[in-house]
């Protein structure tokens, strides 16, 4: 037999040889489940399901109904279906009115849930104007907050804690509306306040406010309002906030109800003064490598009727701009938390945590 003959077989019997081994490798990877035909509808938002439970376990519907005004009419929809099927919208992750149709089109999820319409994008945008354009004596956007510090309460009072954080931030709503304003940030839409309750992850009352309303605008009445919003043997006990609430009244007023704060300090003039005079040797990194030194100095405002302490955290910059910046990027934080409850770096670090409600909307 020739050499080339040998080859030829040769090359046949290592093809047989593969071809064998990856019929072997299909077989294998084959899963052990059979496909049948059914005609039980399904949904591809079964999870829902369970947050569905939750809102009816925790008594939405109910104070829906009770704080919420009707429809006024024997074939309208009861305020609890809009208020529900919005929220299981957002749960959902739909962002608008229109998301509220792919929900009335999963029919498996409807029965499950024993809900029997969703209302169409259209009546839900007409209610929601209604409820915020109710004539004296009738509660719409004021019953919806009334519903919220319900479930607020219930929430708090099975909880033992009984002084909680309340972190305070204005947060930007882009909306495409004619009647919207521009931010700060140069995006139309709104600028409400919100104040969350950290270690309940809890939003204890929202309040409002158009665009181009100044982040710092009554900051001391907002506190106030989310004081005034806690149950009986609950309380206020800490505070956390950005420069916004960089304000005497409000520090004075955290002042008298004994309340342990931390503000990011504005480096107006004055602050900017004090850093330049705290000598080099009074810096020192927290950490060793961790890319920033801390120093301590105590300051007071106008109006304030206590000094309080400022926490400044300085970082070298990596490249001075032709504006001359100077060398060093500051950051200060006044507290009136004492340095033998926290050090500098437990401060920052303290107050850094105010970061995380952001991520609760």
């Amino acid at each position: 037999m020739s050499a080339a003959s040998k080859a030829s077989i040769k090359e046949k019997t290592r093809l047989k040889s593969f071809n064998r081994q990856g019929e072997n490798m299909i077989r294998q990877t084959v899963f052990g489940f059979k496909i049948e035909r059914t005609e039980e509808e399904l949904t591809a938002h079964g999870g829902l399901a369970l947050l569905a439970e939750y809102n009816h376990g925790i008594g939405l519907r109910d104070l829906v109904e009770r704080y919420l005004p009707g429809s006024g009419s024997n074939r309208g929809f009861k305020p609890s279906i809009f208020v529900d099927s919005l929220v299981l919208m957002l749960q959902g992750g739909g962002r608008s009115f229109e998301d509220l149709r792919e929900l009335k089109y999963e029919e498996g999820l409807m029965k499950l849930i024993d809900v029997e319409k969703i209302p169409n994008p259209d009546s839900v945008g007409d209610w929601c104007r209604r409820m915020g354009n109710l004539q004296m004596g009738q509660k719409g956007l004021e019953g919806l907050g009334e519903v919220r510090d319900k479930l607020n309460h219930r929430m708090m009072k099975r909880d033992k804690a009984e002084a909680y954080t309340l972190d305070a931030d204005a947060t930007g709503i882009i909306a495409e509306k004619a009647d919207a304003f521009y931010t700060y940030k140069g995006d139309k839409g709104y600028m409400p306040m919100v104040g969350f309750l950290y270690e309940l992850k809890l939003c204890l009352y929202d309040e409002f406010r158009e665009g181009n309303t100044a982040a710092a605008f009554g900051q001391k009445g907002f506190y106030r309002e989310c004081k005034a919003r806690m149950p009986k043997g609950k309380g206020i006990g800490y505070y956390r906030a950005d420069s916004a609430s960089y304000q005497s009244d409000l520090i004075n007023a955290l002042e008298e109800d004994r309340v342990k704060w931390g503000i990011t300090a504005d480096l107006d003039r004055a602050v900017k003064a004090l850093i330049a005079e705290i000598p080099d040797g009074d810096w020192r990194e927290p950490v060793k490598d961790c890319g920033y030194e801390v120093a301590e100095a105590v300051h007071t405002m106008n109006q304030t009727k206590k000094a309080f302490r400022l926490v400044i955290k300085r970082e070298l910059r990596r490249q001075e701009n032709l504006f001359e910046m100077g060398k060093y990027f500051h950051h200060a934080v006044a507290t009136n938390w004492d340095g033998n409850e926290k050090n500098a770096c437990e401060v920052l670090q303290w107050h850094n945590q105010r970061g995380e409600a952001e991520n609760i909307l």
